[in-house]
């Protein structure tokens, strides 16, 4: 048993120095930081308790301008470990952030949009090895529980190529809402009965089709959908479906479809803004407990940032502006007389 000779460490402190911290975020630097903390209290802290993305809901929840026009978004990010060596839950995959393969902790996040503004409302790591669970099962999970258990009234559902299994799309469509994603271009469709399936580039697509749209069967999916082809000005090709029953053109989906990127935008403040990716522990639960951590000290500075009419970014940057000002007008090591 480890007999700690300092103060304990409280989930407000560890948030508080996610968010102060511009560049270290190990254990070692808080207690040198926070005054009769010891590493071993911090290192007790984030062993012993049991965050999950419960506590970032009852924080989320009063926050949400929820109705039916609103949107829910799904997407993963990879926490990239780098340098890790013999880390729980650290696995080669795919990142878009880094173009490639590389060793990190996957996770799954659920994203509630008015359109304007958006907040994390769950999320789920990715360690099938730990729970047996897929990214598309977390991908069904969070949205059965947004709706039957979180009330949340949004009706559009985005995400994209990776989640648009024929299980994901049955489960979207069976819980009445309606979902916009886009396929692979190796994706097979039928648009008509006896035509059999083929690619979505040997589709006719007339001027009509391109402008509204062509309503297409995809296999094990037990209703129609509407494909678009989306051309964007450097040549590049958005396969689109969705499943709404509006009159819709292809500027309305491409608008609909466009507002999956905030969803990119928390993953880059996530990272560059509360050290999600920066925890050393080589255990599971800490590094679970410092990714819950991480997502409450980003609501907490967005909900200031809000507050002063600041970015984010801008906020975070204030931290330091007393202190750059203090060094210029009195440094603490200051240049060489013959510089």
């Amino acid at each position: 048993m480890i007999c700690y000779d300092r103060g304990m460490v409280t989930k407000k402190d560890y948030i508080e120095y996610l968010i102060s911290t511009p560049i270290n975020y190990t254990c070692t630097n808080l207690a040198d930081h926070l005054d009769e903390v010891s590493h071993d209290a911090v290192n007790d802290y984030l062993h012993r308790e049991k965050l999950t993305a419960r506590h970032l809901w009852e924080q989320v929840d009063p926050l949400l301008k929820d109705s039916p026009d609103a949107y829910l978004i799904v997407d993963d990010s990879v926490q990239a470990k780098k340098y890790a060596r013999k880390m729980e839950m650290v696995k080669r995959q795919w990142s878009g952030n880094e173009g490639g393969l590389v060793d990190g902790i996957g996770v799954v996040n659920l994203v509630h949009s008015d359109g304007e503004d958006y907040l994390p409302v769950d999320f789920r790591i990715y360690a099938k090895e730990m729970d047996g669970k897929t990214k598309n099962d977390h991908f069904r999970e969070m949205l059965t529980q947004a709706v039957h258990e979180k009330g949340l009234q949004a009706k559009t559902i985005l995400f994209d190529s990776w989640y648009a299994s024929w299980e994901n799309l049955k489960r979207v469509h069976q819980l009445d809402r309606v979902f916009f994603t886009t396929l692979k271009s190796n994706r097979l469709v039928s648009v008509l009965k006896d035509d059999g399936y083929k690619h979505l580039d040997e589709i006719d697509w007339t001027d009509e089709r391109l402008q509204n749209g062509v309503m297409v069967k995809l296999k094990k999916v037990p209703f129609l959908v509407r494909l678009f082809k989306i051309v964007a000005p450097n040549g590049g090709i958005d396969w689109v479906i969705t499943n709404s029953d509006a009159s819709l053109s292809a500027d309305d989906v491409q608008n609909e479809n466009a507002v999956r990127w905030q969803v990119e935008q928390l993953h880059r403040e996530l990272k560059q803004l509360t050290g999600i990716e920066k925890c050393q522990c080589r255990k599971q639960r800490p590094q679970r407990n410092h990714i819950a951590c991480c997502y409450q000290a980003w609501l907490a500075i967005k909900t200031k940032a809000d507050a002063v009419g600041k970015t984010l970014y801008a906020l975070v940057g204030d931290l330091l502006y007393e202190y750059l000002r203090a060094e210029l007008r009195d440094p603490r090591i200051p240049a060489l007389e013959n510089a």
